[in-house]
């Protein structure tokens, strides 16, 4: 919109005039065409390179053929998160790659090394994460968790601040846990660009 610049403030836009007299907030929205420039705008910039993601940094396990692919951003004590690993049992023909950044405290860092460090850190991961099976206690004082590390700077990065969140190959964020169907649909809308 002419005379309106863009301010961007983390992840959030604000706009304001060309001598920074004034500062609105809230969502720009073209009312010809029906679009949320605002909602647009963050989406693209909080997109991200799904191919750059350190892969080997995550726990992955595959669905079906495992054709379509998705990241989740995860703590092991994040009752959301949880949800979201029950709705995407259902989710067919799909790879996960779950990075697990444990942000919600010294519990969370402790069952995200339990579950790094177990021979079939996958399994061990859904099972707690789907049915409450505590993680066998890690007695591997050699196990290597800088990965754990590397995915908190990440999401630091990529300003993930709660979990879980989403990633789609086409590079569409999504924060928060939302149902299978949703999943489904995103995964059918949103396949690489």
């Amino acid at each position: 919109m002419p005379g309106l610049w863009e301010l961007r403030i983390g992840n959030e836009i604000r706009y304001t005039d060309a001598t920074g007299t004034y500062l609105l907030e809230g969502e720009l929205i073209d009312l010809k065409a029906k679009r949320n420039l605002t909602e647009e705008r963050v989406t693209q910039l909080n997109r991200v390179d799904f191919a750059a993601l350190p892969f080997k940094d995550a726990l992955v396990w595959k669905n079906g053929n495992g054709k379509r692919r998705i990241a989740v951003f995860a703590d092991p004590n994040c009752g959301y998160c949880k949800r979201l690993e029950k709705d995407l049992v259902n989710v067919k023909d799909v790879t996960i790659y779950t990075f697990v950044i444990p942000i919600l405290g010294a519990d969370s860092a402790v069952k995200a090394r339990d579950i790094w460090c177990a021979k079939d850190n996958g399994k061990v991961w859904r099972t707690w994460m789907t049915a409450g099976t505590v993680p066998p206690k890690s007695m591997d004082a050699k196990c290597d968790t800088s990965a754990l590390d590397r995915n908190l700077a990440m999401s630091r990065k990529y300003k993930v601040n709660g979990t879980p969140a989403l990633v789609f190959e086409n590079g569409t964020r999504v924060p928060g846990a939302i149902g299978g169907d949703q999943i489904e649909k995103q995964l059918a809308s949103g396949q690489k660009s």
